[in-house]
Protein backbone atom coordinates (compact mmCIF):
# COMPACT_ATOMS: atom_id res chain seq x y z
CA UNK A 1 0.00 0.00 0.00
CA UNK A 2 2.90 1.98 0.72
CA UNK A 3 4.18 1.82 -2.22
CA UNK A 4 1.30 2.89 -4.45
CA UNK A 5 0.52 5.78 -2.56
CA UNK A 6 4.31 7.14 -3.19
CA UNK A 7 4.09 6.45 -6.87
CA UNK A 8 0.64 7.91 -6.91
CA UNK A 9 2.00 10.82 -5.25
CA UNK A 10 5.40 10.92 -8.04
CA UNK A 11 5.50 13.79 -9.75
CA UNK A 12 5.48 13.62 -13.34
CA UNK A 13 8.03 14.86 -15.35
CA UNK A 14 5.61 17.73 -17.08
CA UNK A 15 5.19 18.94 -13.77
CA UNK A 16 8.60 18.75 -12.53
CA UNK A 17 9.96 20.82 -15.78
CA UNK A 18 6.76 23.09 -15.24
CA UNK A 19 8.25 23.91 -11.51
CA UNK A 20 11.68 24.17 -12.93
CA UNK A 21 10.67 26.29 -15.16
CA UNK A 22 8.96 28.75 -12.94
CA UNK A 23 11.47 28.42 -10.53
CA UNK A 24 14.58 29.32 -12.65
CA UNK A 25 13.09 32.46 -13.69
CA UNK A 26 12.32 33.23 -10.44
CA UNK A 27 15.75 32.30 -8.53
CA UNK A 28 17.41 33.94 -11.72
CA UNK A 29 15.56 37.38 -11.24
CA UNK A 30 16.05 37.62 -7.64
CA UNK A 31 19.98 36.33 -7.60
CA UNK A 32 20.33 38.43 -10.84
CA UNK A 33 23.71 38.17 -13.10
CA UNK A 34 25.63 35.60 -10.46
CA UNK A 35 22.74 32.88 -11.41
CA UNK A 36 25.16 32.87 -14.46
CA UNK A 37 27.27 30.69 -12.26
CA UNK A 38 24.33 27.92 -13.31
CA UNK A 39 24.80 27.94 -16.58
CA UNK A 40 27.64 25.25 -17.17
CA UNK A 41 25.13 22.73 -15.63
CA UNK A 42 22.45 23.29 -17.73
CA UNK A 43 25.20 23.04 -20.72
CA UNK A 44 26.22 20.08 -19.61
CA UNK A 45 23.02 18.48 -19.65
CA UNK A 46 22.22 19.18 -23.05
CA UNK A 47 25.57 17.95 -23.74
CA UNK A 48 24.43 14.74 -22.61
CA UNK A 49 21.60 14.94 -24.93
CA UNK A 50 23.35 16.02 -27.59
CA UNK A 51 26.23 13.46 -27.77
CA UNK A 52 23.75 10.82 -28.07
CA UNK A 53 21.26 12.72 -30.59
CA UNK A 54 23.75 11.55 -33.98
CA UNK A 55 24.08 8.28 -33.56
CA UNK A 56 19.91 7.92 -32.37
CA UNK A 57 18.92 9.70 -35.44
CA UNK A 58 20.97 6.84 -38.01
CA UNK A 59 20.17 4.30 -36.51
CA UNK A 60 16.73 4.88 -35.99
CA UNK A 61 16.46 5.73 -39.87
CA UNK A 62 18.64 2.88 -40.70
CA UNK A 63 16.45 0.32 -38.74
CA UNK A 64 13.45 2.00 -40.33
CA UNK A 65 14.40 1.47 -43.43
CA UNK A 66 16.58 -1.50 -43.56
CA UNK A 67 13.60 -3.39 -41.98
CA UNK A 68 10.70 -2.79 -44.71
CA UNK A 69 13.30 -5.19 -47.44
CA UNK A 70 12.23 -3.05 -50.00
CA UNK A 71 8.78 -2.56 -49.48
CA UNK A 72 6.52 0.97 -48.22
CA UNK A 73 9.69 3.37 -47.99
CA UNK A 74 9.30 5.21 -50.95
CA UNK A 75 5.46 5.76 -49.97
CA UNK A 76 6.46 6.67 -46.91
CA UNK A 77 9.33 9.21 -47.86
CA UNK A 78 6.77 10.62 -50.04
CA UNK A 79 4.26 11.28 -47.64
CA UNK A 80 6.90 13.10 -45.14
CA UNK A 81 7.93 14.81 -47.78
CA UNK A 82 4.69 16.20 -49.20
CA UNK A 83 3.90 17.60 -45.68
CA UNK A 84 7.20 18.85 -44.62
CA UNK A 85 6.89 20.97 -47.73
CA UNK A 86 3.12 21.71 -47.41
CA UNK A 87 3.75 23.34 -43.60
CA UNK A 88 7.31 25.20 -44.52
CA UNK A 89 5.66 27.08 -47.48
CA UNK A 90 2.74 27.87 -45.15
CA UNK A 91 4.91 29.07 -42.37
CA UNK A 92 6.94 31.02 -44.49
CA UNK A 93 3.88 33.07 -46.43
CA UNK A 94 2.10 33.14 -43.16
CA UNK A 95 5.52 35.08 -41.39
CA UNK A 96 5.47 37.87 -44.08
CA UNK A 97 1.46 38.25 -43.85
CA UNK A 98 1.79 38.86 -40.50
CA UNK A 99 4.60 41.12 -40.48
CA UNK A 100 2.87 43.41 -43.15
CA UNK A 101 -0.02 43.27 -40.31
CA UNK A 102 1.77 43.92 -37.32
CA UNK A 103 5.03 45.86 -38.88
CA UNK A 104 7.67 44.50 -35.89
CA UNK A 105 10.60 46.68 -37.11
CA UNK A 106 8.54 50.11 -37.28
CA UNK A 107 9.44 52.80 -34.51
CA UNK A 108 12.55 50.72 -33.58
CA UNK A 109 15.55 52.61 -32.74
CA UNK A 110 18.81 51.02 -34.38
CA UNK A 111 21.16 50.81 -31.73
CA UNK A 112 24.84 49.50 -31.41
CA UNK A 113 24.38 45.48 -33.07
CA UNK A 114 25.42 42.93 -30.89
CA UNK A 115 28.87 41.90 -32.58
CA UNK A 116 28.53 39.11 -34.57
CA UNK A 117 31.79 36.77 -35.17
CA UNK A 118 30.58 33.67 -37.42
CA UNK A 119 30.30 35.03 -40.92
CA UNK A 120 27.34 32.62 -42.57
CA UNK A 121 28.64 31.90 -46.44
CA UNK A 122 26.29 32.11 -49.37
CA UNK A 123 25.96 29.58 -52.17
CA UNK A 124 24.19 28.40 -54.72
CA UNK A 125 21.75 25.93 -55.19
CA UNK A 126 23.98 23.72 -56.68
CA UNK A 127 26.30 23.98 -53.46
CA UNK A 128 23.72 23.72 -50.89
CA UNK A 129 22.71 20.54 -52.70
CA UNK A 130 25.56 19.18 -52.60
CA UNK A 131 25.94 19.46 -48.99
CA UNK A 132 23.52 16.96 -48.53
CA UNK A 133 26.00 14.58 -49.63
CA UNK A 134 28.99 14.30 -47.09
CA UNK A 135 33.03 12.98 -48.70
CA UNK A 136 33.25 11.45 -44.98
CA UNK A 137 30.44 10.23 -42.88
CA UNK A 138 32.29 10.27 -40.05
CA UNK A 139 33.51 14.23 -39.94
CA UNK A 140 29.90 14.89 -40.32
CA UNK A 141 28.78 13.09 -37.50
CA UNK A 142 31.17 14.52 -35.56
CA UNK A 143 30.22 18.23 -36.75
CA UNK A 144 26.32 17.43 -35.98
CA UNK A 145 25.44 17.73 -40.10
CA UNK A 146 22.49 15.72 -39.81
CA UNK A 147 21.15 16.11 -43.34
CA UNK A 148 24.19 14.02 -44.30
CA UNK A 149 23.97 11.64 -41.56
CA UNK A 150 20.61 11.05 -42.81
CA UNK A 151 21.01 10.96 -45.64
CA UNK A 152 23.99 8.03 -45.12
CA UNK A 153 21.72 6.43 -42.58
CA UNK A 154 18.98 5.48 -45.92
CA UNK A 155 21.44 4.72 -47.93
CA UNK A 156 22.35 2.06 -45.37
CA UNK A 157 19.49 1.12 -44.22
CA UNK A 158 18.58 0.54 -47.77
CA UNK A 159 21.82 -1.46 -48.66
CA UNK A 160 20.77 -3.29 -45.22
CA UNK A 161 18.19 -4.27 -46.49
CA UNK A 162 19.14 -5.79 -49.56
CA UNK A 163 21.50 -7.91 -48.03
CA UNK A 164 18.97 -9.31 -45.69
CA UNK A 165 16.73 -10.27 -48.32
CA UNK A 166 19.15 -11.75 -50.07
CA UNK A 167 21.50 -13.42 -47.86
CA UNK A 168 19.23 -14.00 -45.42
CA UNK A 169 21.52 -13.23 -42.39
CA UNK A 170 19.43 -10.09 -40.26
CA UNK A 171 22.79 -9.52 -37.70
CA UNK A 172 23.36 -6.36 -39.45
CA UNK A 173 19.46 -5.67 -38.62
CA UNK A 174 19.81 -6.71 -35.44
CA UNK A 175 22.69 -5.19 -34.21
CA UNK A 176 21.54 -1.27 -35.49
CA UNK A 177 18.04 -2.50 -33.56
CA UNK A 178 20.33 -3.13 -30.07
CA UNK A 179 22.56 -0.08 -30.36
CA UNK A 180 19.21 2.12 -30.73
CA UNK A 181 17.79 0.54 -27.97
CA UNK A 182 20.89 1.48 -25.89
CA UNK A 183 20.99 4.98 -27.33
CA UNK A 184 17.59 5.25 -26.07
CA UNK A 185 18.34 3.96 -22.42
CA UNK A 186 20.95 6.33 -22.31
CA UNK A 187 18.56 9.18 -23.06
CA UNK A 188 16.02 8.38 -21.03
CA UNK A 189 18.27 8.25 -18.32
CA UNK A 190 19.81 11.47 -18.75
CA UNK A 191 16.03 12.88 -19.37
CA UNK A 192 15.90 12.23 -15.57
CA UNK A 193 17.74 15.89 -15.15
CA UNK A 194 15.63 17.42 -17.23
CA UNK A 195 13.98 19.67 -14.29
CA UNK A 196 17.39 20.77 -13.05
CA UNK A 197 19.08 21.55 -16.76
CA UNK A 198 16.18 23.37 -17.14
CA UNK A 199 16.51 25.22 -14.12
CA UNK A 200 20.00 26.12 -14.12
CA UNK A 201 19.39 27.42 -17.77
CA UNK A 202 16.30 29.82 -17.44
CA UNK A 203 18.19 31.00 -14.16
CA UNK A 204 20.94 32.25 -16.28
CA UNK A 205 18.71 33.68 -19.10
CA UNK A 206 16.35 35.37 -16.40
CA UNK A 207 19.60 36.57 -13.91
CA UNK A 208 22.74 37.17 -16.47
CA UNK A 209 21.42 38.40 -19.91
CA UNK A 210 17.45 40.01 -18.23
CA UNK A 211 13.70 40.21 -19.39
CA UNK A 212 13.71 44.16 -19.67
CA UNK A 213 15.48 43.46 -23.58
CA UNK A 214 12.09 41.93 -24.59
CA UNK A 215 10.37 45.20 -24.03
CA UNK A 216 11.09 46.84 -27.51
CA UNK A 217 10.89 43.86 -29.17
CA UNK A 218 7.62 42.66 -28.26
CA UNK A 219 5.58 43.33 -31.40
CA UNK A 220 8.59 40.68 -33.11
CA UNK A 221 7.19 38.47 -30.56
CA UNK A 222 3.94 38.76 -30.88
CA UNK A 223 4.41 37.66 -34.83
CA UNK A 224 6.01 34.60 -33.93
CA UNK A 225 3.21 33.94 -30.75
CA UNK A 226 0.49 34.74 -33.50
CA UNK A 227 1.76 32.62 -36.31
CA UNK A 228 2.09 29.39 -34.18
CA UNK A 229 -1.09 30.38 -32.47
CA UNK A 230 -2.82 30.18 -36.50
CA UNK A 231 -0.55 27.44 -37.38
CA UNK A 232 -1.63 24.95 -34.91
CA UNK A 233 -4.76 26.17 -34.83
CA UNK A 234 -4.56 25.27 -38.69
CA UNK A 235 -2.90 21.71 -38.09
CA UNK A 236 -4.86 20.33 -35.02
CA UNK A 237 -8.44 19.84 -37.16
CA UNK A 238 -6.33 19.23 -40.33
CA UNK A 239 -4.79 16.07 -38.28
CA UNK A 240 -7.80 15.40 -36.42
CA UNK A 241 -9.97 15.43 -39.44
CA UNK A 242 -7.55 13.20 -41.93
CA UNK A 243 -6.63 10.92 -38.76
CA UNK A 244 -10.44 11.06 -37.66
CA UNK A 245 -9.37 11.60 -34.32
CA UNK A 246 -10.48 14.23 -32.07
CA UNK A 247 -8.58 17.28 -32.37
CA UNK A 248 -9.23 18.63 -28.75
CA UNK A 249 -7.69 15.82 -27.24
CA UNK A 250 -4.76 16.59 -28.58
CA UNK A 251 -3.34 20.02 -26.92
CA UNK A 252 -3.22 17.76 -23.57
CA UNK A 253 -0.57 14.94 -25.06
CA UNK A 254 1.14 17.93 -26.73
CA UNK A 255 2.12 18.90 -22.88
CA UNK A 256 5.19 17.39 -21.96
CA UNK A 257 6.91 17.95 -25.29
CA UNK A 258 6.11 21.71 -25.62
CA UNK A 259 7.35 22.30 -22.32
CA UNK A 260 10.83 21.06 -23.09
CA UNK A 261 10.55 22.42 -26.61
CA UNK A 262 10.11 25.90 -25.15
CA UNK A 263 12.58 25.61 -22.11
CA UNK A 264 15.55 24.07 -24.11
CA UNK A 265 14.69 25.43 -27.36
CA UNK A 266 16.26 22.85 -29.39
CA UNK A 267 14.92 20.01 -31.68
CA UNK A 268 17.47 18.01 -30.86
CA UNK A 269 16.89 18.11 -27.17
CA UNK A 270 13.14 17.38 -27.54
CA UNK A 271 14.10 14.35 -30.20
CA UNK A 272 13.41 11.36 -27.80
CA UNK A 273 10.58 12.72 -26.33
CA UNK A 274 8.70 13.93 -29.35
CA UNK A 275 9.37 10.32 -31.22
CA UNK A 276 8.42 8.18 -27.72
CA UNK A 277 5.57 10.64 -27.18
CA UNK A 278 4.44 9.77 -31.05
CA UNK A 279 4.06 6.63 -30.10
CA UNK A 280 2.72 6.07 -26.37
CA UNK A 281 0.37 8.86 -26.78
CA UNK A 282 -0.60 9.59 -30.71
CA UNK A 283 -0.79 6.17 -31.58
CA UNK A 284 1.85 6.43 -34.31
CA UNK A 285 3.57 3.18 -34.57
CA UNK A 286 7.00 2.69 -33.93
CA UNK A 287 8.29 2.06 -37.66
CA UNK A 288 6.77 5.85 -38.67
CA UNK A 289 8.07 7.54 -35.71
CA UNK A 290 11.78 6.27 -35.62
CA UNK A 291 11.59 6.90 -39.88
CA UNK A 292 10.20 10.44 -39.56
CA UNK A 293 10.97 11.78 -36.23
CA UNK A 294 14.34 12.56 -37.51
CA UNK A 295 13.81 13.12 -40.59
CA UNK A 296 11.66 16.23 -39.39
CA UNK A 297 13.57 16.78 -36.89
CA UNK A 298 16.65 18.22 -39.68
CA UNK A 299 14.25 19.10 -42.59
CA UNK A 300 10.55 20.06 -41.03
CA UNK A 301 11.32 23.49 -38.99
CA UNK A 302 8.17 25.18 -39.30
CA UNK A 303 8.83 27.11 -36.90
CA UNK A 304 11.95 28.29 -38.14
CA UNK A 305 10.33 29.32 -41.54
CA UNK A 306 7.89 31.74 -39.82
CA UNK A 307 11.12 32.94 -37.92
CA UNK A 308 13.46 33.62 -41.05
CA UNK A 309 10.58 35.65 -42.66
CA UNK A 310 9.82 37.44 -39.68
CA UNK A 311 13.58 38.53 -39.78
CA UNK A 312 13.61 39.86 -42.67
CA UNK A 313 10.70 41.67 -42.86
CA UNK A 314 12.24 43.27 -39.00
CA UNK A 315 15.45 43.76 -40.55
CA UNK A 316 13.91 45.63 -43.80
CA UNK A 317 11.30 47.79 -41.87
CA UNK A 318 14.04 48.08 -38.76
CA UNK A 319 16.21 49.68 -41.43
CA UNK A 320 13.60 51.27 -44.01
CA UNK A 321 14.12 49.17 -46.66
CA UNK A 322 11.55 48.42 -49.01
CA UNK A 323 11.39 44.77 -50.11
CA UNK A 324 10.76 43.97 -54.19
CA UNK A 325 8.53 41.19 -55.38
CA UNK A 326 11.36 39.29 -56.43
CA UNK A 327 13.51 39.43 -52.68
CA UNK A 328 10.55 38.36 -51.15
CA UNK A 329 9.71 35.75 -53.35
CA UNK A 330 13.78 34.71 -52.73
CA UNK A 331 13.13 34.67 -48.97
CA UNK A 332 10.62 32.27 -48.96
CA UNK A 333 12.70 29.71 -50.89
CA UNK A 334 15.85 30.80 -48.47
CA UNK A 335 13.68 29.92 -45.60
CA UNK A 336 12.78 26.63 -47.09
CA UNK A 337 16.45 25.76 -47.94
CA UNK A 338 17.48 26.69 -45.06
CA UNK A 339 14.82 24.64 -42.85
CA UNK A 340 15.64 21.65 -45.26
CA UNK A 341 19.16 22.05 -44.34
CA UNK A 342 19.61 22.79 -41.04
CA UNK A 343 18.91 21.67 -37.29
CA UNK A 344 17.14 23.75 -34.50
CA UNK A 345 20.30 24.49 -32.08
CA UNK A 346 20.26 27.12 -29.14
CA UNK A 347 22.55 30.07 -30.76
CA UNK A 348 22.50 28.88 -33.82
CA UNK A 349 20.15 31.68 -35.35
CA UNK A 350 23.13 34.12 -35.72
CA UNK A 351 23.78 32.21 -38.57
CA UNK A 352 20.89 32.52 -40.15
CA UNK A 353 20.45 36.06 -39.76
CA UNK A 354 23.57 36.82 -41.42
CA UNK A 355 22.87 34.69 -44.11
CA UNK A 356 19.37 36.06 -44.95
CA UNK A 357 21.03 39.71 -44.73
CA UNK A 358 23.50 39.53 -47.07
CA UNK A 359 21.23 37.41 -49.42
CA UNK A 360 18.84 39.92 -49.50
CA UNK A 361 21.07 42.98 -49.65
CA UNK A 362 19.61 44.55 -46.23
CA UNK A 363 21.45 46.28 -43.63
CA UNK A 364 22.84 44.07 -40.55
CA UNK A 365 23.03 46.59 -38.27
CA UNK A 366 19.47 45.76 -36.72
CA UNK A 367 20.66 41.96 -35.99
CA UNK A 368 22.07 42.77 -32.57
CA UNK A 369 18.68 43.37 -31.48
CA UNK A 370 17.49 39.92 -32.79
CA UNK A 371 20.60 38.25 -31.14
CA UNK A 372 19.92 39.88 -27.69
CA UNK A 373 16.31 38.25 -27.62
CA UNK A 374 16.99 35.24 -29.61
CA UNK A 375 16.32 33.15 -26.52
CA UNK A 376 12.44 34.47 -26.27
CA UNK A 377 12.40 33.52 -30.18
CA UNK A 378 13.51 30.06 -29.88
CA UNK A 379 10.71 29.41 -27.68
CA UNK A 380 8.29 29.93 -30.43
CA UNK A 381 10.38 27.98 -32.94
CA UNK A 382 10.94 24.97 -31.17
CA UNK A 383 7.68 25.03 -30.34
CA UNK A 384 6.10 24.99 -33.84
CA UNK A 385 9.20 22.24 -35.03
CA UNK A 386 8.20 20.20 -32.37
CA UNK A 387 4.56 19.84 -32.04
CA UNK A 388 4.06 19.89 -36.31
CA UNK A 389 6.63 17.13 -36.34
CA UNK A 390 4.29 14.82 -34.16
CA UNK A 391 1.50 15.89 -36.60
CA UNK A 392 3.48 14.94 -39.87
CA UNK A 393 4.11 11.74 -38.13
CA UNK A 394 0.37 11.44 -37.41
CA UNK A 395 -0.70 12.15 -41.19
CA UNK A 396 2.07 9.53 -42.70
CA UNK A 397 0.73 7.03 -39.95
CA UNK A 398 -2.50 7.37 -41.15
CA UNK A 399 -1.91 7.47 -44.46
CA UNK A 400 0.29 4.11 -44.19
CA UNK A 401 -2.38 2.44 -42.07
CA UNK A 402 -0.32 2.78 -38.72
CA UNK A 403 -2.37 5.06 -36.77
CA UNK A 404 -3.71 3.39 -33.51
CA UNK A 405 -6.40 5.05 -32.53
CA UNK A 406 -6.85 3.08 -28.87
CA UNK A 407 -3.98 4.51 -28.15
CA UNK A 408 -4.62 8.36 -29.06
CA UNK A 409 -8.20 7.52 -27.28
CA UNK A 410 -6.40 5.79 -23.91
CA UNK A 411 -8.63 2.92 -24.61
CA UNK A 412 -4.68 0.54 -24.20
CA UNK A 413 -1.26 1.49 -23.43
CA UNK A 414 2.20 0.82 -25.37
CA UNK A 415 5.68 1.19 -24.17
CA UNK A 416 8.19 2.93 -26.93
CA UNK A 417 11.44 0.69 -25.53
CA UNK A 418 10.24 -2.67 -26.77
Amino acid sequence: MGTEKSSKKKLSMTTQILIATIGGIVFGSVVGPRAANLKFIGDIFMRLIQMSVVILVMSAVAVAIGSQQGKGVGKMGFHTFKWIFIFTLFAAVLGYVLCQIIKPGVGITIVNPTEITEVAMSGSFQDTLLGFFSTNIIASMAAGNMVPCIIFAIIFGLACSVYTSTSGDDIILRWLKGINGVVLNIIKMVMKLAPIGVFCLLANISGAIGFKVVLPMIKFLACLAIGDLIMLIVYLPLAGFRCKVNPLAMPKKFLKVSMLAMTTTSSAICLPTKMEDSVTKFGVSRRISDFVGPITMSMNSNGAALCDLCYVCFLSQACNVTLTTPQIIMAVCLAIMLCLGTITVPGGAVVTMTFLATSLGLPVEAIGLLLAIDWFSGMFRTLLNVDADIIIAMLVANAEGELDRDVFNEVKTVDYIA
